[in-house]
């Protein structure tokens, strides 16, 4: 049984998804502090015991930083922004991002990150806030294999099922490849229903 207090975490994004996910690495006893831009959101958060912090700042002593926000851009600013966790020269060893960005903007905030010593570890989910409830989120990483083994305990601790694809963006391509294919099986479970009523099937109650 890993050691859940082995690193510091922080958490940065609560959001329906963030939250949930949080919640979960609160739940499991990490030494967890958590930012959000409206703080209020992020407060409920203490009764399963994490801290709320309130500049991003005050993240920059953690091990690793979590981010789950809205867009590329905002993982920029929230990292290495005027106001970002590393604007005072601090800086936390990993950065695990589950934000859904593009492969282009992963592999620019990686390179910016390892000029400062930083490994970047991304991390894309497939599911939503019930799902995470449920424990059944899917989380597909990829970055250096030793960051990985480093945050494995606490992706487990969010996600039933977690797989390592590679280094660098890998993990982004193989969520396009897991969307792809959750079209493809729609698709092909409309057309064959239409089929099946053209043809005279009638749903059974």
């Amino acid at each position: 049984m890993a050691n859940m207090k082995q690193h510091k975490l922080g958490w940065i994004g609560i959001g329906r998804m963030g939250y949930a996910m949080a919640q979960l690495l609160a739940r499991a006893g990490c030494d967890l502090s958590v930012w959000n831009r409206t703080r209020s959101k992020a407060e409920p958060l203490r009764e399963h015991g994490a801290k709320v912090v309130d500049n991003l700042t005050d993240l920059a002593d953690c091990d690793i930083v979590f981010t789950m926000v809205s867009a590329g851009k905002d993982v920029k600013e929230v990292l290495y922004g005027p106001n970002g966790v590393m604007s005072k020269g601090k800086r936390p060893k990993i950065v695990v991002d589950s934000t859904s960005i593009s492969i282009p903007e992963s592999a620019e905030i990686r390179a910016e990150l390892a000029k400062h010593g930083v490994k970047l570890l991304a991390a894309p989910v497939s599911g939503n806030a019930k799902v995470i409830n449920a424990g059944k989120l899917t989380v597909v990483a990829s970055g250096p294999k030793d960051a990985y083994d480093v945050v494995l305990p606490y992706l487990s601790a969010v996600g039933s099922g977690v797989t390592y694809v590679g280094e660098g963006e890998l993990s982004r391509i193989a969520k396009i490849c897991h969307n792809v294919m959750l079209g493809v099986v729609i698709q092909n479970l409309c057309e064959i229903t239409l089929l099946a009523q053209k043809a005279g099937m009638q749903k059974q109650h």
